[in-house]
């Protein structure tokens, strides 16, 4: 797709919103194809209706999510709006099948509220004033079919978001490729563990760390969060939501890379696994052919046995305080971060003085593992 522009899609909320209006102008006999919304932002945007009718209580109109060129799971998927007017001003959103519930505070809609953001919330309400009389409200309940099975695929469960996927979006328009809003989407996870009242939080790259934290460690599971490659993203917004200590729990590949200022751990930003890994080994004393050794394997799970083989297991406590030293640098000292390092199997390779701090607190004993 070199040299092609990539093509825009719909947020789940642009489809709502267009389904509410669609389905408000079949009540008035109206039967169309497309409509126009308009984002938060005031930017109109064209969607197709994929079919509408009158229903005995209402206006049911539905809308296939397209993703453009970036799709996310909810692509291809069924957005269905009801719409039954009421004498009421008010216009008041509901949670069909496959739409979730927030069941804990600290995001953007209130506990027993569906799971609709202020965005699409916004679009919804402007859609349908431009369509229904001034003194006329309207019930509007949003259906996703399958998004009872779709949520398990996405953080809702841990966001503590029940029952479905979430209706997002807060320009309305997908931007294919967005790491920004990939980033965006770990964020809210934060918020929860702030808003249950924590101070301290459990960042795990991936399932690996989050598997140890949760099943081996007996971390409590609301206070860990996944960073995915942007670990320090996330320890710039724990500091701006108000958290104190991080507990950094992962594979070896991955923080060894913090261990060297990596904050972006994706292998196409930057990948400095086996110098890190040689350098430190060669502080602690590796021959210049242990250093040789493990400069020449392709994986952190291959160098563990060269690291053994030459018992040089000291340069996992080193990784792991340097990864916390680095850790809180970047944050400029914001934030006591401590440091757990694993293997691919769940093996806990090392934890730093911090890290064993910070599990205390939270009930571990980890020397005792």
């Amino acid at each position: 797709m070199s040299g092609e522009l990539l093509r825009e899609g719909y947020t789940t909320g642009s489809c709502a919103a267009a389904a509410a209006k669609a389905a408000a102008r079949a009540i008035q006999g109206e039967m169309i194809t497309t409509t126009v919304i308009l984002s938060p932002q005031g930017q109109a945007i064209t969607v197709p209706i994929d079919s509408v009718q009158v229903t005995p209580e209402g206006g049911y109109a539905c809308v296939i999510k397209d993703g453009g060129d970036d799709p996310d799971i909810t692509h291809g998927t069924k957005i269905i709006v009801h719409v039954k007017l009421t004498n009421q001003i008010d216009i008041c959103l509901q949670a069909g099948s496959g739409v979730g519930i927030v069941t804990k505070p600290g995001l953007s809609v209130p506990v027993g509220q569906p799971a609709i953001n202020p965005g699409p919330r916004l679009m919804i309400e402007r859609a349908l004033r431009e369509v229904l009389p001034r003194d006329q409200g309207a019930i509007v309940t949003i259906s996703v079919p399958n998004g009872k099975e779709l949520a398990k695929k996405t953080l809702n469960p841990t966001l503590g978001i029940e029952g479905g996927i979430s209706i997002i979006g807060t320009t309305g328009i997908v931007k294919p490729m967005s790491e920004e809003a990939f980033k965006n989407s770990l964020t809210p996870q934060i918020s929860v563990v702030r808003a249950l009242g924590y101070e301290d939080i459990v960042f795990v790259p991936g399932r690996i760390g989050q598997d140890v934290a949760i099943e081996k460690l007996k971390l409590p599971a609301e206070l860990v969060v996944q960073t995915s490659n942007f670990i320090g993203h996330m320890l710039e917004q724990a500091v701006r939501l108000g958290m104190k200590r991080v507990l950094l729990i992962g594979h070896l590949g991955k923080l060894a890379k913090v261990a060297a200022g990596v904050f972006h751990t994706h292998n196409r930003v930057a990948d400095a696994r086996m110098e890190t890994l040689g350098a430190y080994a060669a502080a602690c004393g590796a021959s210049q052919a242990a250093v040789k050794a493990i400069l020449a394997c392709t994986t952190t799970e291959a160098a563990i046995t060269i690291i053994a083989q030459y018992k040089l297991q000291s340069v996992y406590q080193v990784i792991a305080s340097r990864a916390s030293i680095r850790a809180q640098r970047y944050v400029f000292g914001d934030l006591t971060v401590g440091t757990v390092v694993v293997t691919l199997a769940g093996e806990i390779l090392a934890a730093d003085e911090i890290a064993q701090d910070i599990g205390g607190a939270l009930g571990w004993n980890i020397k005792s593992l």
